[in-house]
């Protein structure tokens, strides 16, 4: 595969949305940010914050709202001749647990406001996605809160602790992925901690249960 030249980070610009879980990416992006030790700049040009890298590599915080990201990324892939191919967004994920973290190339954007503008912009859904697991509302303190309100709060402190080891572990395999060794990283990557594989498995057990118990009697009614 090309060498990454465009990192992504999505999330909503401004103080009231900056510890919200909507947020993930722009956390990532920061954290690689300090790792590469480079700082970001605004690029009214480019809509967002840009932090240039070594080896034609560039850092993108879009200052759009989450639904508009597309035209940042659209704009600085068209202006330095970047292919989807060559660009990493790392962003939120309802379907995954705090603490998890996928890795894949292409696919839906799965009803993602920033995903879809993305793909939308670019014309293509053949950039990379690193998926940050912040967990679905329906497994929360408050299962029929909507997904646009779960997603604007601040995670709980467990989900915290979750979010910013994930968040660790997927700067740790940055060399892997710069030399473009993606299965040793998304092994590592998707190797999730025991406390995801035990919230996974309860949710799996909870999830066998109730389908049981509510499952139609084979019996005739008497």
């Amino acid at each position: 595969m090309p060498p990454f030249r465009l990192l992504v980070g999505l999330g909503n610009a401004g103080r009231e949305y900056a510890s919200t879980r909507h947020n993930a990416g722009f956390w990532w992006a920061n954290a690689m940010a300090l790792r590469l030790g480079v700082h970001f700049a605004n690029e009214a040009k480019f809509s967002g914050g840009v932090a240039k890298a070594a080896s034609d590599l560039r850092l993108l915080k879009p200052a759009t709202y989450m639904n508009l990201s597309g035209r940042a990324v659209a704009s600085l892939a068209r202006f330095f001749d970047i292919a989807p191919e060559e660009i990493l967004v790392a962003h939120d994920e309802l379907d995954l647990l705090p603490g998890a973290i996928r890795l894949k190339q292409g696919g839906g954007h799965a009803g993602h406001n920033g995903l879809r503008d993305i793909q939308q912009q670019l014309g293509s859904a053949a950039f990379w996605r690193l998926r940050f697991g912040i967990g679905h509302p329906r497994d929360s303190e408050i299962p029929q809160q909507a997904v646009a309100d779960y997603v604007l709060k601040p995670p709980r402190a467990e989900e915290w602790r979750a979010l910013n080891d994930a968040i660790a572990r997927a700067v740790e395999v940055w060399p892997l992925l710069a030399q473009g060794d993606i299965a040793q990283a998304t092994m590592r990557l998707h190797t999730d901690p025991e406390a995801v594989r035990a919230a996974n498995r309860n949710t799996a057990s909870t999830a066998t249960n109730t389908a049981t118990n509510t499952a139609p009697s084979s019996k005739e009614p008497s």
